[in-house]
C-alpha cells in the first residue's frame, strides 16, 4: 500500500514536470545595450514625427491642388524673375571680360610714312616697355578689311587714292585698372616720331561695365523687394491653412500636444512650397534661355561674334533651390509662431 502510493506521487510529480518546465533565465541587460536603446527610442520617435508631419505637408498639397499651384506660380514667378535678370547679367560681364583681355591699342601712322618707315617703327614698338605683342596693318591691308566688313566696297573702289592710313594694332602686357592704367603706355606711342594718333580700345567695354553695374544694383534692389513680397504670401498662406484646421489644433492642445508639435507641419508644407517653386523657377529659366538663345545668336553675328548663353549653371540651379526651400521656412515660421500662440483652449 505504501509501495502504491509512492508510485502515485511520483508519476504526479513526474507530470507536473512536463507539464511546467523550467524556463531558462534570461541574461541581464549590460549598461550599454540598455543605453543604445535608451537613446535609440526618443530617436525614432522624433524621426517618425517628422515623417508625420512631411506626409501632412504633401497632403494639404494634394488635397488642395488649385490653391496650392497658385501659390507655387506665384513663389516661382519672384524667384524667376530676379534669377534671370542676375544669370544675364553674369553672362554678359563674362563677355566683357573676355573682351576686356582682348583690348588693344590703335597707332594710327602719318600718310608721309613709307612702309619701310613703317617697319622700323613696328620693330621700335615692340620693344616699348608694356607692349606684348605689336601687328603692322598697312594701308592696303586695312582698306581690304574696311571694304570686308564696312559694306561699302563698291564706293571705296570708286576712289583714286587710298584714304586710310597705315595701322599698328598693339596688345598690352596687362590690363589692370582698365583704361586709365593703359594712358602711359598710349603716351609713350604717341611720342613716337611718325605717329599721327593713338587710340585706347576699351573705352566702350568700360561704359558697357558701368551699365552692367548699374543693373546688377538694380536687380539686387528688385530681389530684395521681390523677396518680401514672397515672404508676406508664404505668411498669408500659411495663416490660412492654420486657421482652416482651427479645431484640430485646439483638439491637440487639449489632449498636451506642444506648439512645436503643432508648428511642424505647417514648416514642411513651407519647405514643400518652396521646393517646388525652386525647381519649376530652375525648368522655367533653363526653357527661357534656350527661347532668348536663338536671338542672342542673330545679335551676335552681326558683330562678327559666336557669342550665345551657356544657361543655367548646376551651382546657381542648386543655390536657386535652396534658397527657395529657406525662404519658405521662414515665410511659414513668421506665420506659425504668431498664430499658433494665439491659438489656446479655453
Amino acid at each position: 500500500m505504501a509501495e502504491d502510493k509512492r508510485k502515485a506521487t511520483g508519476n504526479a510529480a513526474d507530470k507536473a514536470a512536463v507539464k511546467s518546465p523550467k524556463r531558462p533565465q534570461k541574461a541581464p541587460v549590460k549598461g550599454a545595450a540598455r543605453s543604445e536603446r535608451n537613446w535609440r527610442h526618443p530617436l525614432r520617435s522624433w524621426a517618425g514625427s517628422h515623417r508625420a508631419s512631411a506626409r501632412q505637408a504633401v497632403d494639404r498639397v494634394r488635397h488642395h491642388p488649385l490653391s496650392s499651384a497658385m501659390t507655387i506660380l506665384v513663389m516661382t514667378i519672384v524667384l524667376a524673375l530676379p534669377m534671370g535678370l542676375a544669370v544675364l547679367i553674369g553672362q554678359v560681364e563674362r563677355l566683357g571680360v573676355d573682351w576686356q583681355r582682348a583690348a588693344q591699342l590703335s597707332v594710327y601712322l602719318q600718310d608721309s610714312v613709307s612702309s619701310e618707315a613703317a617697319e622700323q617703327l613696328l620693330g621700335e614698338i615692340r620693344e616699348e616697355e608694356g607692349v606684348a605683342e605689336a601687328t603692322l596693318l598697312d594701308k592696303a591691308l586695312a582698306l581690304e578689311e574696311f571694304q570686308a566688313h564696312s559694306g561699302m566696297g563698291e564706293a571705296l573702289q570708286q576712289l583714286s587714292y587710298n584714304p586710310l592710313p597705315s595701322v599698328i594694332v598693339v596688345t598690352p602686357a596687362s590690363i589692370d585698372g582698365g583704361a586709365a592704367a593703359l594712358e602711359p603706355v598710349r603716351d609713350q606711342l604717341a611720342a613716337l616720331p611718325g605717329v599721327e594718333l593713338v587710340q585706347i580700345d576699351l573705352l566702350w567695354i568700360e561704359r558697357l561695365t558701368s551699365i552692367l553695374a548699374m543693373l546688377e544694383r538694380f536687380t539686387g534692389g528688385l530681389a530684395v523687394l521681390l523677396v518680401l513680397a514672397l515672404l508676406l504670401v508664404m505668411t498669408n498662406t500659411i495663416r490660412l491653412a492654420i486657421e482652416s484646421r482651427r479645431n484640430e489644433i485646439l483638439v491637440i492642445k487639449l489632449v498636451g500636444g506642444t506648439d512645436a508639435f503643432v508648428r511642424r507641419p505647417f514648416l514642411y508644407i513651407g519647405v514643400l512650397y518652396g521646393l517646388l517653386a525652386g525647381l519649376l523657377a530652375w525648368l522655367l529659366l533653363g526653357l527661357g534661355m534656350l527661347w532668348l538663345n536663338d536671338t542672342v545668336r542673330e545679335v551676335a553675328a552681326l558683330y562678327q561674334s559666336d557669342f550665345e548663353l551657356a544657361g543655367i549653371p548646376v551651382i546657381d540651379g542648386v543655390s536657386l533651390v535652396a534658397g527657395a526651400m529657406l525662404l519658405g521656412l521662414v515665410g511659414a515660421w513668421l506665420a506659425v509662431g504668431r498664430h499658433i500662440r494665439d491659438i489656446q483652449p479655453q
